[in-house]
């Protein structure tokens, strides 16, 4: 009885962990087809200064977004370094303080999100760095070892230097030593709360490679695609439980190369595809005039995502819709401004998931970018400020451009009308 106890607890343990099978993600002998967010800033809010007022907050949104349907969540694991990067100010605290040296208490931000998630039976999607520099990230990596000039790196940068710069991360071995460091503090972290091992934690769904990480320029992919191989695969060999991802946008981070694109999620430490959709950094919003642009911008995403789901097909993987959003009506950032071109685009691409789950489909889950919760911009402040409460929108970025707030009535109908999926028990 013992043995057949035994084994009974381990199965029911396993159960607990999105697996794949094929292309479709399973939980608890189930397929697992869900509705998410990103919520990159959900390990700040208990680190805040007013710790008792982080909590509530997080508590209040994470019990908004299960109330809304919302049962994954995509957040970032890590900040690298401070101080003004690319000519913004990074979201702070950072975990890696300097090069191989880290603060262990600021990972407590992300143990209470986990807590709090697994409570909720919410699952956690984590990047653990960043292609861009709004959280330190690969320039950061590089200028530890004095790749980068100081003053270079403080300034904002052109694209092609960004460029220039960025691809050079996949040829320095100091940086990826880093960054692997980094890798192993947060894979053997035990939570504080519940003295689980994060490889042993079921509220995880995924670790993620990094945000967008782009070869930036064609002669880096070589030895882009053979860094991806090797941390999937090091990841791979320290966690038996998770899936692991790229947190890649699609073709358009690889210049238009589909075969680089298929090539590195053929790799076998990759479990599924990720795509992200852009249309306002991707021009294709013509002259700001959104209205005018809303077809077209609805025709090449329908395009892009029939694209990468032909590739999911022939690879037999599930894929991802991790990222899309798009900003207010005539560009507006303040949150009584109206969404009705955004709530169009959410409507078309939730329904390519809503179809995906009907025929059990490649599409097997999605995340808008990005929850902004109970935070609000200020009036008459365009950009984030030190000591401003975190919304959707990263500190580079215009605050409330892309956010969904939860005063956002008419989108939270739209994503909470998507099909009901069996609740996690």
């Amino acid at each position: 009885m013992l043995v057949l106890f035994s084994a009974w607890s381990q199965q029911r343990s396993a159960d607990s962990f999105v697996s794949v099978k094929g292309h479709q993600f399973y939980l608890q002998k189930r397929p697992y087809y869900f509705s998410g967010a990103n919520y990159w800033y959900g390990s700040f809010l208990s680190l805040l200064q007013d710790r008792k007022k982080g909590i509530e907050r997080l508590r209040r949104e994470l019990d908004f977004l299960q109330s809304n349907g919302v049962n994954n969540l995509r957040i970032l694991a890590a900040v690298e370094g401070g101080g003004p990067i690319n000519g913004v100010q990074r979201v702070q605290p950072a975990f890696q303080t300097a090069a191989g040296i880290f603060n262990q208490k600021v990972l407590e931000g992300l143990d209470v999100l986990l807590f709090e998630m697994g409570k909720r039976k919410m699952k956690a999607v984590l990047f653990l760095s960043n292609n861009w520099e709004w959280s330190g990230g690969f320039l950061q990596y590089l200028q530890w070892e004095h790749l980068i000039e100081d003053s270079v790196f403080r300034r904002k940068l052109s694209w092609d230097e960004q460029r220039d710069y960025t691809s050079r991360f996949y040829s320095c071995t100091a940086c990826m030593e880093n960054y692997q460091k980094q890798l192993q503090q947060i894979l053997g972290r035990t939570n504080t709360i519940t003295h689980q091992t994060y490889i042993n934690d079921p509220a995880i769904m995924a670790w993620e490679i990094a945000n967008e990480p782009r070869p930036m320029r064609p002669a880096a992919n070589t030895a882009y695609a053979r860094w991806i191989k090797t941390t999937t695969a090091l990841i791979k060999q320290l966690d038996k439980n998770h899936l692991v991802t790229l947190g890649h946008e699609g073709t358009m981070a690889t210049d238009g190369d589909q075969k680089l694109y298929q090539q590195i999620h053929a790799i076998p430490g990759v479990d599924y595809l990720t795509i992200h959709i852009w249309p306002k950094n991707w021009g294709w919003i013509i002259n700001e005039d959104l209205p005018g642009s809303i077809n077209g911008i609805l025709n090449k995403t329908n395009r892009y995502i029939d694209e990468h789901v032909q590739i999911a097909a022939q690879l037999g993987k599930p894929l991802v819709i991790e990222e899309f959003g798009l900003p207010r009506d005539s560009m507006l950032f303040s949150a009584g401004s109206t969404t009705v071109n955004r709530d169009i685009y959410y409507s078309a691409i939730i329904a390519h998931w809503r179809k995906s789950l009907a025929e059990k489909g490649v599409i097997a889950g999605f995340n808008f970018w990005a929850f902004g919760g109970i935070a609000r911009p200020i009036e008459e402040q365009v950009f984030w400020k030190a000591g401003d409460d975190y919304m959707g929108d990263p500190p580079m970025e215009e605050q409330g451009l892309n956010s969904v707030f939860d005063s956002d009535i008419s989108s939270w109908d739209i994503i909470t009308a998507t099909p009901s999926v069996p609740p996690v028990q």
